[in-house]
């Protein structure tokens, strides 16, 4: 599957599921899905990752969110159209990241929030509710560090020494 195509899928699944629980979940409530690990939960997150500058004012998250998360998708089409097509696994993670910043870009220029209903627990312990496209810039930035990470430092020819 080409990069773009990824992109497109990921969107797709991100649009369709978000709008999935809107459909079929009054908002704020939760369907335990795996009993003390997974519920679906409707929910609007007004900020940006784990509700992050969500109480902020009108000027932060009506302006300021909306031009970095462009910023971010401008900066990843610039990416791809400069070198035509990144690398292998690079130009995959840029693709998710993409798909996910757009699909969260589209919810809070439309609607002024993001909708998230994947929660999942542990007892107590209790991570913030996400949707596709945060999942898909989770993997996408995942992969990209560990790419960065597994590649060797170029290695010198001892002939050129």
């Amino acid at each position: 599957m080409y990069p773009l195509a990824l992109a497109a899928v990921v969107l797709a699944l991100d649009r369709w599921s978000k709008q999935a629980i809107a459909d079929t979940m009054q908002l704020y409530s939760s369907e335990t899905i795996i009993p003390s690990f997974f519920d679906l939960v409707h929910t609007r997150n007004r900020g940006i990752a784990f509700s992050m500058f969500a109480d902020s004012g009108p000027l932060v998250r009506e302006w300021i969110l909306p031009i970095v998360s462009a910023a971010a998708v401008v900066l990843i089409v610039f990416l791809f159209w400069r070198s035509g097509t990144v690398a292998g696994k690079t130009s995959y993670a840029l693709a998710l990241v993409l798909a996910g910043a757009i699909g969260n870009l589209y919810d809070r220029l439309l609607y002024g929030y993001v909708t998230d209903f994947l929660d999942f627990y542990v007892g107590t312990w209790h991570w913030p509710a996400f949707n596709v496209a945060d999942s898909a810039i989770t993997v996408g930035a995942g992969l990209l560090l560990l790419d960065s990470a597994c590649r060797s430092a170029p290695v010198e020819d001892p002939e050129s020494a």
